[in-house]
């Protein structure tokens, strides 16, 4: 596995619409990024050709109506409604990307899309709604009216639009969207872990809890680092004109 830990969306039959299996296996494998001390980044994708065309609603009737339990996550939830991965994720999404596809990107960190995807949030047109965080990433995001624009009217657009709204911040070749994806995250991993987990939670505390907060222990938070033997490599490692190497401790 190395640092970058690899998941897959597969069921390229059924453009890997989700199944309740798929999901759970989805958090296990987010967990295993959160709690394998290798891995450092993921990267989330579907396999051949699409990333997801959202829920299998077949599959899913008894639970969206509330007759059938949602069986326990193994790990993180894959829409990260309740636990945020404290490590870097990345989205590589292509081709369909609907419904809770787009929730499953919004839930990651970043997102690459390839230049052939087609979006859509379309849940009002099957008379149910947004509700793997969509209506708050989707404004946190892109702002309220990109957001009100496509929550209520599911209408589709392509990766152009997704680039100039701001739901992803890359579009590139299908073909090299993984290659892409892959670039970023030896990037990431190549930084020192602390600071990289420790900056993605101040951004998510803000999220929560509003600036103040983040101000009130940002300086600790800072000092803590300082010490830590990555610190010092950093700054040999400038001083010394060379690219420092990272152990996270």
């Amino acid at each position: 596995m190395g640092a970058i830990l690899k998941i897959g969306i597969s069921r390229p039959d059924k453009k890997n619409s989700l199944t309740p299996q798929m999901m759970r296996d989805l958090a296990g494998a987010f967990d295993r990024l959160e709690t394998e001390e290798d891995a450092r980044v993921g990267v989330v994708y579907g396999e051949g050709g699409n990333f997801t065309a959202g829920l299998d609603l077949l599959e899913f009737v008894g639970i969206l109506t509330g007759e059938e339990e949602q069986k326990p996550f193994p790990g993180i939830d894959p829409m990260q409604l309740k636990q945020r991965c404290t490590k870097p994720l990345i989205a590589a999404v292509s081709g369909t990307v609907y419904t809770v596809g787009i929730e499953l990107a919004l839930a990651c960190d970043m997102i690459v899309a390839a230049d052939d995807c087609i979006f859509s949030q379309l849940e009002t047109s099957r008379g149910i709604m947004v509700s793997g965080g969509g209506t708050v990433r989707w404004v946190q995001q892109c702002g309220w009216g990109n957001a009100m624009h496509h929550l209520l009217t599911g209408r589709r657009f392509d990766s152009a639009e997704a680039l100039r709204i701001g739901l992803v911040q890359e579009v590139t070749l299908s073909e090299a969207l993984l290659t892409r994806a892959d670039e970023l995250a030896q990037q990431i991993a190549a930084n020192a872990p602390f600071a990289v987990r420790e900056t993605k939670l101040s951004a998510l505390q803000y999220l929560s809890e509003g600036e103040d907060a983040v101000f009130s222990v940002v300086e600790e938070t800072q000092a803590r680092l300082a010490k830590t033997a990555d610190a010092m490599e950093g700054a040999l490692a400038m001083m010394e004109r060379r690219p420092p190497g990272f152990k996270g401790v």
